[in-house]
């Protein structure tokens, strides 16, 4: 039995789906039973849980051979980063009492790095707690979701310019298809994890990209002409606090994209490789024909 945390985000869909299709039994936690229909269609035993209840978690665990592990940061959450830090702590204390369990951690490029980082600082502080509570983990690092540009498309499909925090816009960076991530940790569920036993894999998409790039391929799709604007340094946290997030994570947000422009952030040598097989051209497909329907 598998289970899956976060099974209805875009990687928690896929790990299921592809888990499903190969004919194993999957557990899928949901916090809102509302979002349970759809995998129930494709067969997953579906239970409600929450990362900040201990019980639920034990519940979900019960009989379980392996988990998927996605720990999110809250959104209008006061104070993110203790929150995420507390939801942490607590999926540790429950795997503890399940420490025969092969554990899949979902992380972040730059997670080995251990200040300056923003957002993926938390992705640090998961994989060293998770270590010490878990004796078979296997750790699946993932760089920049592609789908994450769909915060900014409707602005540049609006007005032909494509915000960037990505400074140059002509400096390459790694990105990853949610679904190819998806994928990628069910094979590494079904492949197992020795005992006691850390494997840590590093999975991005077929090719890097950089923002010139993500706006000539969204003017492909959409036939308008895009063009990339790198939002000014000073004007990031103006723009995230009208995106609506508070201070405190726009700052974890801006600490990030500084500690990526400063090339900081990427597979980690050694790391074991896997590469997505979805373009960036096909993600954006989707996104634009979802937000003009």
């Amino acid at each position: 039995m598998y289970v899956i945390f976060g099974a209805t985000g875009k990687v928690g869909r896929s790990t299921a789906t592809v888990l499903r299709q190969a004919g194993h039994a999957v557990r899928a936690v949901v916090r809102d039973a509302s979002q349970r229909d759809m995998l129930a269609r494709i067969g997953c035993e579906v239970v409600q849980g929450d990362l900040g209840d201990e019980a639920s978690i034990h519940r979900a665990l019960e009989g379980a051979d392996a988990v998927q592990m996605l720990c999110p940061l809250p959104h209008r959450d006061p104070d993110p980063q203790r929150s995420m830090q507390r939801m942490i702590d607590t999926a540790a204390r429950a795997l503890r009492a399940h420490s025969h369990l092969h554990v899949l951690a979902l992380s972040d490029y730059g997670a080995e790095l251990d200040e300056g980082t923003g957002i993926t600082m938390l992705f640090h502080y998961l994989e060293a707690v998770f270590k010490d509570a878990a004796p078979r983990l296997t750790l699946l690092r993932s760089a920049e979701h592609m789908q994450n540009w769909a915060r900014v498309l409707p602005v540049a499909l609006a007005s032909g310019r494509l915000p960037s925090l990505h400074h140059p816009v002509d400096r390459l960076f790694p990105m990853v298809s949610a679904h190819d991530t998806g994928v990628a940790a069910a094979q590494l569920l079904m492949e197992g994890c020795a005992e006691r036993a850390v494997r840590t894999v590093s999975i991005e998409g077929p090719r890097r990209y950089d923002a010139n790039d993500v706006a000539r391929v969204l003017g492909e799709v959409t036939g308008r002409p895009i063009a990339a604007l790198a939002l000014p340094r000073d004007n990031w946290m103006t723009t995230l606090a009208h995106a609506g997030l508070n201070v405190n994570h726009a700052t974890l947000i801006a600490d990030l994209y500084d500690a990526q422009n400063a090339g900081r952030i990427d597979a980690e040598a050694g790391s074991e490789r896997r590469f997505g097989a979805t373009e960036l051209q096909a993600v954006f497909a989707a996104l634009v024909s979802a937000i003009e329907a």
